[in-house]
């Protein structure tokens, strides 16, 4: 492949040269410096030295344009953030994890560089799951018609990640504005490339997938490195499609300060890695082609000295983050509602089933905000809106940019997501993260990555995305179509988490969840879409707050807490009770599961002194276990008898109505299960 020359040792400008020099020398004094701070105890732990990459990454920092363009570096681009812009004291900063470190104020990995001022992306540890990042803030520039590209950056071995296939495969289905850099040094820690793929150029493997270039260059070479990108740059640019360089780097030093390469590189290996020093090489074309004399290198050596000096003074005598901030940033800006909190659904007007509250929810939100998004599997196809018709209407309303189909692969749909939402904080995203709950699990990697990116940025960057599972049983579905996720999922902070069992909570709490900063999963009871039982009437701008249980029916002397298809058993009960034998029971639907309404279950156990809680999720590490851990911690004294659980035995849910029925809980088991506890 014939790639233009922009850029050679005889025609470049000397001070272009002077400054890529000062720069490679710059950071390679920091890369060698690194490893000195942990053996001093200072900080530091793990560093990615980048020796060896050096052309490649000088090229991506200098093609990168801090105004329009979005850089998502990885772990060992070190000179990558230095040529983009960061300053030495920034770098030093970050590896040894001060409070002024602009990436992440101490609070994530050392060598995880970023700078959100400049649209340099602070990611997470999981390799290459920034390409989803990298594609989604591309699909924004698209829909924009914004100038600038996304630039995301990797080694070769990321590229055996499902994810990145996923990433890439969208990009070019998409034809979006994106650059995907592989910096290929040979090995996965010491994993060699020939354990990874069948082919020796790992870009190769993606040669079939339509509207996507592929560029090849050396990467240790920085004129062709700066060359190939320029390239990249210009054909985004110019043809709206996706570019990947493959970089062929040499790693000069081990993976990291915690890896020993000489446990599998020979002596021969190791001796060539150095022979090709890229800054050397640099070094010696300048003076061979006499572009800069070696006294004139000496000069900006000893300034690269004094920089690193005094950034290392500055850096040391910096703050460390303070240990009383740990919970600042675990959850964005929620919205403050106008809200209709307790009593019965006793909202004047035409009822709506659960699924037209989301329905007519989703429209009214996407009127009200131009700068709102919906995509998922099945989401919009001619007249067809998900699977369950949520999303009915909508592409033909607000058109094919803001409702869109996705390919079936539910990284891809949330981590462009994150992706997306980066480029503006006025942008508003809802995913239907899989087609029912329990195929979310392929998305679990962008979950966890989501969940904590507002508290891992320091506070600077919030995905604003509300995640829509339909979730649940009673419909006969069995796995992969009948299970609960919620008991898992409740123990990562970061997300806010809501399950409504009635068409106005749903309808509220999805407002209040669009309206919101951060990430909420927004679970939706599909037995109860269609069912006259959750049917109500909807107050126009409904909204409802989060971290506000419900009281269905009032009572003394039990309390029963629930939430989603088994709320309208327990009611259902409760009344039973108190007209078979004048029981009084108190109803509470969470509603709200992170936050949770503690004030509300702890009033009301004070009050009855005895409490059920059901769910359908098992009880064995469900939800429950934490609701009768609080209960246990903080309103002991109030009881007159065990905390008891009902739900599901630690077994999947069948596929025959037979076995789901001996499963779920049904109204029969709830009262059997309150008149033991009343008994007690």
């Amino acid at each position: 492949m014939v790639i233009p020359k922009k850029h050679s040792i005889k025609t470049t400008d000397k001070k272009i040269l002077e400054k890529w020099y000062h720069l490679l020398k710059l950071g390679r004094t920091i890369d060698d410096k690194a490893p000195n701070y942990l053996k001093q105890a200072i900080g530091w732990s793990y560093h990615a030295p980048y020796a060896g990459h050096d052309g490649i990454q000088l090229a991506i920092g200098q093609v990168f344009d801090k105004k329009h363009d979005h850089l998502f570096p990885y772990y060992r681009d070190m000179l990558t953030n230095l040529s983009a812009g960061l300053t030495a004291e920034e770098l030093i900063l970050n590896g040894i994890s001060k409070a002024d470190d602009v990436a992440s104020g101490g609070r994530h990995m050392s060598n995880h560089f970023g700078k959100p001022e400049f649209n340099i992306h602070n990611v997470s540890s999981a390799t290459g799951n920034h390409t989803l990042h990298a594609a989604g803030v591309a699909r924004a520039i698209k829909y924009y018609r914004a100038k600038g590209v996304a630039i995301s950056s990797q080694g070769e071995s990321s590229v055996s990640e499902g994810y990145v296939y996923e990433a890439i495969n969208g990009a070019s289905r998409e034809k979006l504005p994106v650059i995907f850099v592989i910096q290929d040094n040979g090995y996965g820690i010491s994993v060699p490339k020939k354990d990874q793929t069948a082919n020796r150029k790992v870009a190769n493997n993606f040669k079939g997938f339509k509207n996507l270039r592929i560029i090849h260059c050396n990467g240790k070479d920085v004129f062709e490195s700066m060359n190939a990108m320029l390239e990249a740059k210009r054909h985004v640019l110019e043809n709206g499609e996706p570019v990947i360089v493959q970089a062929n780097c040499v790693r000069m030093h081990s993976h990291s300060n915690s890896d020993r390469h000489e446990l599998y590189r020979n002596e021969s290996e190791l001796g060539y890695v150095s022979e090709y020093d890229p800054l050397n090489k640099f070094r010696r074309m300048l003076i061979r082609y006499k572009r800069l004399t070696a006294e004139e290198l000496d000069v900006i050596d000893d300034k690269v000295k004094g920089v690193v000096k005094r950034a290392h003074k500055k850096a040391i005598s910096a703050a460390d983050p303070d240990p009383k901030s740990i919970t600042n940033f675990v959850f964005a800006e929620e919205h403050t509602p106008k809200v209709f909190i307790d009593g019965l659904h006793d909202h004047k007007g035409e009822k709506f089933k659960l699924v037209e509250a989301l329905n007519k929810t989703l429209k009214e939100e996407f009127r009200d905000n131009p700068d709102t998004f919906i995509w998922g599997q099945d989401m919009a196809n001619k007249d067809k809106g998900g699977i369950f018709n949520v999303s009915k209407g909508m592409q033909q309303e607000f058109g094919e940019e803001r409702v869109f189909n996705a390919p079936i692969a539910e990284d891809y749909i949330l981590g462009t997501a994150n992706g997306m939402s980066r480029y503006d904080d006025k942008i508003r995203i809802v995913v239907e993260g899989a087609e029912f709950a329990d195929y979310f699990w392929p998305a679990m990697e962008q979950y966890v990555d989501t969940s904590h990116d507002f508290w891992r940025s320091n506070g600077k960057f919030s995905p604003n995305i509300t995640i829509r599972l339909a979730s649940g049983g009673y419909i006969g579905g069995g796995m992969y179509h009948s299970q609960n996720i919620e008991g898992a999922l409740t123990a990562l902070p970061g997300v806010r988490i809501v399950y409504p069992s009635y068409a106005d909570d749903a309808a509220g709490l999805l407002r209040t969840s669009m309206r919101s900063k951060g990430l909420t999963l927004f679970l939706e009871p599909k037995a109860l879409y269609n069912a006259p039982v959750a049917a109500t009437s909807i107050p126009d701008d409904f909204e409802v707050p989060f971290g506000k249980a419900r009281i269905r029916k009032s009572g003394n002397d039990l309390t029963i807490l629930t939430y989603g298809n088994t709320t309208h058993m327990c009611v259902d009960v409760a009344l039973k009770l108190e007209e078979e034998a004048s029981v009084s029971i108190e109803v509470i639907d969470l509603r709200s599961l992170i936050p949770l309404d503690r004030g509300t279950i702890l009033k009301s156990v004070k009050k009855t002194g005895k409490v059920l809680i059901v769910h359908e999720d098992n009880v064995f590490s469900g939800f429950g276990a934490e609701l009768s851990a609080t209960i246990m911690e903080d309103g002991f004294e109030y009881l007159d008898g065990p905390v008891r659980r009902l739900g599901a035995p630690f077994t999947p849910i069948g596929f025959n109505r037979i076995l789901e029925k001996a499963t779920l809980p049904n109204t029969d088991k709830i009262y059997e299960e309150v008149k033991k506890l009343i008994a007690y």
